[in-house]
């Protein structure tokens, strides 16, 4: 088994590589926005890459390593799709539009440093608690999985859950032309605005407490996965961004707001 250090050097190097391969795609077909659906499936790569040098034994390398594959593989897929369906998203668009005009850039190189070069180390973050987790499973060995990693098993796969319904209840909305212009405010969207968000939060803060079943300070210090991804949903490029795109294309969303959480579920509020 590799050492801590010499297993992340390795994936972020190997992941670091099929980033500039798709920057390449990127270039040839002059469209970024597929990046999203990688966000994902790169996430169960670098779990794989830590499991095949940290080896599959062990109870919480395993459930890490399923875990992971399964919530990657389901967005990858279902994100994937829709880029089919959709093509290139507008807000990619805007920003590779934005920054080319403020930097004079070219597109190539906008790509590369706006968008494929950003993308890696904070998918690399966001993933230390599955690579961190499955190594620190084989460097302590346990009998078996302790309470806390069944929570987090239980909140992961609620997390998945949550993640795949609100996707799969947006799609069966937008798929029916007479909800052109409206706001989604029934089924899980009517307890929150991101279901998807909070699904992945959750799903994540699962696994990280996976990863802590194990005792070992790697896994606990791990945590800045959660937090940065939590953020990164919360006040950045998710929640704040797509809201304020929203507000100007939607006329109900400013009411929506007022009576519907933001992120953690919650029965909507009487106006």
């Amino acid at each position: 088994m590799n050492d801590m250090l010499t297993m992340l050097a390795i994936n972020f190097a190997a992941l670091l590589a099929v980033i500039l391969i798709l920057w390449g795609v990127a270039v040839r077909i002059r469209d970024v926005s597929f990046i999203d659906a990688f966000w994902a499936f790169g996430m169960g790569l670098l779990a794989w890459s830590s499991a095949f040098q940290a080896g599959f034994a062990a109870p919480h390398g395993k459930l890490l390593l399923g875990l992971t594959t399964l919530w990657g593989l389901r967005l990858a897929i279902h994100l994937g799709l829709r880029w089919a369906r959709q093509g290139e998203d507008p807000r990619y668009a805007r920003i590779m539009a934005r920054t080319m005009e403020a930097k004079r850039w070219s597109w190539a190189r906008t790509a590369l440093l706006t968008v494929f070069l950003t993308q890696a180390p904070l998918l690399f973050i966001t993933c230390l608690p599955a690579q961190l987790g499955i190594w620190a499973s084989a460097a302590v060995p346990l009998p078996g999985v302790g309470v806390v990693g069944w929570i987090g098993v239980a909140a992961a796969l609620t997390g998945i859950a949550f993640e795949s319904i609100g996707d799969w209840q947006l799609d069966r909305f937008r798929a029916d032309p007479a909800n052109q212009g409206r706001v989604l405010d029934s089924g899980l969207w009517r307890y929150t605005r991101h279901p998807n968000y909070f699904g992945d939060a959750l799903t994540w803060w699962g696994i990280w407490l996976v990863a802590v079943d194990t005792g070992h300070w790697a896994a606990v210090a791990s945590v800045v996965g959660p937090v940065f991804l939590t953020f990164t949903l919360t006040r950045w490029s998710g929640k704040a961004l797509l809201e304020k795109g929203l507000h100007k294309t939607r006329p109900d969303y400013a009411a929506y707001v007022q009576r519907t959480s933001g992120f953690i579920p919650w029965p909507p509020k009487a106006l």
